[in-house]
């Protein structure tokens, strides 16, 4: 496969079991986004959407997400940023500056969740484009999701 670098949001309930290249799934209902790795090695990457992990933007065009995608427990250890559809390729990154992140992304998920580091291991995420299906949410009426991620939650 050859390197990706655009890719089209496609909105979908749950995602397909086969993945199009040049495609960024998203599942509001799973809060998740998924897309074959744009460096072209075919493999799933998989990123949560949630107040410790990745957020999304769509602009009515084109879906940004943030912070970066950094396949690091692919062998191919791609690193690269979703700009408005666009795939801007980052540097590569060093063991230890992965396992800061890493580390950093506990303590973020400990800190958020209200429990101590120690106990962070079990809400913690995969690591950055690991490649393990969503996580299920409660089934919620797609209008309802849509005017929360619109609008917020009621009052």
């Amino acid at each position: 496969m050859e390197r990706v670098e655009r890719l089209q949001p496609s909105f979908v309930e749950e995602v397909p079991e086969k993945l199009q290249p040049g495609v960024l799934y998203v599942s509001i209902p799973y809060a998740t986004a998924v897309h074959c790795c744009c460096c072209g090695c075919g493999e799933e990457i998989v990123t949560p959407l949630t107040p410790t992990d990745w957020r999304m933007t769509y602009d009515g065009e084109s879906v940004s997400l943030s912070p970066s995608v950094g396949s690091w427990s692919l062998p191919c250890k791609s690193h690269y940023v979703i700009d408005r559809g666009k795939v801007r390729w980052a540097a590569a990154w060093t063991k230890a500056q992965i396992e800061r992140q890493w580390a950093r992304d506990r303590a973020a998920k400990a800190a958020y969740y209200g429990r101590p580091l120690e106990a962070a291991a079990e809400i913690v995420s995969p690591p950055v484009g690991e490649t393990t299906p969503p996580r299920p949410h409660p089934k919620r009426s797609l209008f309802k999701v849509v005017v929360n991620w619109l609008f917020g939650p009621p009052d």
